[in-house]
């Protein structure tokens, strides 16, 4: 059976033809071969001056302005299924469009803010696949993308963190692109919009923020709490 093709995702896709403003790639939907466009203004520049296009390529499937399916060789900031931060970009009667790479910006309805999104300011979001119309659509409604089984962390594991939204008690943290978490307030020294929370043998937690300075904590008084109707710390 065929790969199907992922909208919203990398794919790697044969090169079938090449054509005065691009080049074919095979895809497959329900097991029903089409043609997708690579148009020559998402190639890669140097595969585009040295006129070298190999068999297969790593490419990102998106809908067009005209709602076709397209081909890109630039990655976005987020695909379909990830949590991400990204900046509103203009904003109309039916929604808000948020920067995300592809030259269609990624649209939020209304019905999927939590507030009303401002241009120029950035909010978390999760992209995914809309039922109905079959496009790639964005949700501020986090909770509702979150994994709800219990993770299977082991002590001294990394995990990757996307803060998320400030609460009386911390920061509401993603956790591995999936899971619901916590980090208590009087254990965060300065202003952080995403971490990594590394977990070490030597009963210490190391924090590394976007500039990778370290910070260290006492294992004891950090606690990486996983909403799932109950609770899990990663401590021994």
């Amino acid at each position: 059976m065929n790969k199907e093709l992922k909208l919203g995702r990398m794919n790697r896709l044969k090169v079938t033809k090449k054509v005065e403003f691009g080049y074919y790639l095979e895809g497959f939907v329900r097991n029903e071969r089409i043609e997708i466009l690579l148009p020559n203004n998402e190639v890669g520049h140097a595969i585009l001056q040295e006129d070298n296009m190999p068999e297969e390529v790593d490419v990102f499937i998106y809908l067009d302005q005209d709602e076709r399916v397209i081909a890109t060789m630039k990655e976005p900031l987020a695909q379909v299924g990830d949590f991400a931060y990204l900046e509103v970009a203009w904003v109309n009667n039916f929604g808000a469009f948020l920067h995300w790479g592809p030259m269609k910006d990624l649209f939020v309805p209304f019905r999927e803010q939590k507030m009303k999104m401002q241009k120029g300011k950035s909010y978390i979001v999760h992209l995914h696949i809309d039922p109905e119309s079959y496009r790639i659509m964005a949700s501020a409604k986090i909770e509702r993308y979150l994994n709800a089984e219990m993770p299977k962390y082991r002590y001294g594991q990394e995990v990757n963190i996307l803060v998320w939204q400030k609460t009386d008690l911390g920061l509401k943290v993603i956790i591995e692109n999936q899971f619901g978490g916590l980090l208590y307030e009087n254990q965060i020294f300065r202003q952080i919009k995403q971490i990594k929370l590394v977990c070490l043998e030597d009963g210490k937690i190391v924090i590394k923020y976007l500039n990778n300075v370290p910070i260290w904590y006492d294992l004891k008084n950090l606690f990486l709490l996983v909403f799932n109707g109950g609770m899990t710390t990663l401590a021994k």
